[in-house]
């Protein structure tokens, strides 16, 4: 990857590296300095933007439009699926997209084409049971405060053990600096 290998941006590395999942620069950076890592949050972002640049990160957009990362494989760009609910991401096989763009490529005659695709839906621990007149009701985010129950709170701090993702706790949000 090009860029400088300064010490902020090998802070960031790890940071994303102990993530299972997609995160935020405000979420990685509040990981980071309560992990011990002297970093700004204005570094944070500068990092990402260049790992991104440089093909070393993911990046999805959340229902908001904030943009979300994820380490890049080695084997290069991935598609994902992930719950709207929870933020647990899994890859998908999506080489039909791959070919589809190969091909629209090669039809327009346009080089250096990007595509973004997004999957989102409900994981299985997320998802709602229909009630019994068939209809599903609107499931209640386990990770908004005002739906998390004890429970929830050590599962959440318990998908990703051992690393400092897990420091980012159900009842800690990020921290705007």
């Amino acid at each position: 990857m090009g860029g400088r290998t300064t010490r902020q941006r090998r802070a960031v590395l790890r940071g994303l590296a102990d993530c299972q999942d997609f995160v935020s620069a405000q979420e990685l950076h509040t990981l980071l300095v309560r992990g011990e890592d002297s970093i700004g949050l204005t570094t944070v972002y500068r990092a990402l933007r260049g790992l991104e640049a440089d093909g070393g990160v993911d990046v999805v957009r959340d229902e908001t439009g904030g943009r979300l990362y994820r380490l890049r494989p080695s084997d290069g760009h991935r598609h994902y699926l992930i719950c709207r609910c929870c933020g647990r991401s899994r890859p998908v096989d999506a080489e039909v997209v791959e070919r589809w763009a190969a091909s629209v490529t090669a039809q327009t005659g346009y080089s250096a084409v990007e595509h973004t695709v997004e999957l989102t839906g409900l994981c299985a621990d997320c998802a709602p049971a229909a009630d019994d007149h068939g209809r599903e009701p609107e499931p209640p985010c386990r990770w908004k405060p005002e739906h998390r129950t004890d429970a929830d709170r050590r599962s959440r701090a318990s998908l990703t053990p051992g690393s400092r993702c897990a420091l980012l706790t159900a009842d800690q949000e990020p921290e705007a600096t």
